[in-house]
């Protein structure tokens, strides 16, 4: 059975790493660690673990938002304007962006820097992020206790840790290295043709 303190440790690792912008850890990493280090089987307990490990991240995330939320009534009168023509442009988007920012490793901080640069309701920011971190830590959390359960049989729990943060580093640093956008260029070429 996962004690209190435990969630509470997987809850402030997952705000202190979210804290971290633009080079923290997919969340579906940091859920799927959790539930491998705490060997829990229990679908209440994971399911917790994964609202509780989505709620540090869209606390944190919240705090990116509001920073530039805040930021933005200090912008000259010409950029603000900028900003107010293109607002009501990408607004529609907002919230598909946003959730699929939210769910995918890709990095947050560039559709959350210019949503709160843009005044986007912070409410609905913080259900949309929430939602889609939800989704990921939950599915992070089962295949967490999945991989537990499938290789215990054949590695240590030391060894499944260390196998884990192997993991998350290599694919953290693969996230930084690739320019997603340059992809994202090629795959709508390819389909526009």
């Amino acid at each position: 059975m996962t004690s209190l303190f435990e969630l509470l440790i997987g809850f402030l690792s997952s705000f202190g790493l979210n804290l971290i912008p633009f080079a923290g850890p997919s969340n579906l990493l940091i859920a799927s660690n959790f539930a491998l280090i705490l060997g829990t089987g229990d679908p209440p307990t994971l399911v917790a673990l994964g609202f509780l490990i989505a709620l540090a991240a869209a606390l944190a995330k919240s705090i990116h938002y509001l920073v530039t939320f805040f930021v933005g009534k200090h912008l000259s009168e010409k950029y603000r304007h900028q900003l107010d023509v293109k607002a009501t442009k990408i607004r529609r988007w907002a919230f598909p962006l946003l959730f699929v920012a939210a769910v995918t490793p890709i990095p947050d901080e560039p559709i959350v820097i210019p949503l709160g640069l843009m005044k986007y309701s912070p409410i609905k920011f913080f259900i949309v992020y929430f939602s889609g971190k939800a989704l990921i830590t939950i599915v992070g959390v089962f295949l967490g206790s999945w991989t537990r359960n499938m290789f215990s049989g054949w590695l240590t729990l030391e060894a499944m840790i260390a196998l884990s943060i192997m993991l998350t580093i290599v694919i953290t640093i693969i996230l930084l290295k690739v320019d997603v956008n340059k992809y994202a260029e090629r795959f709508s070429k390819k389909r526009a043709a």
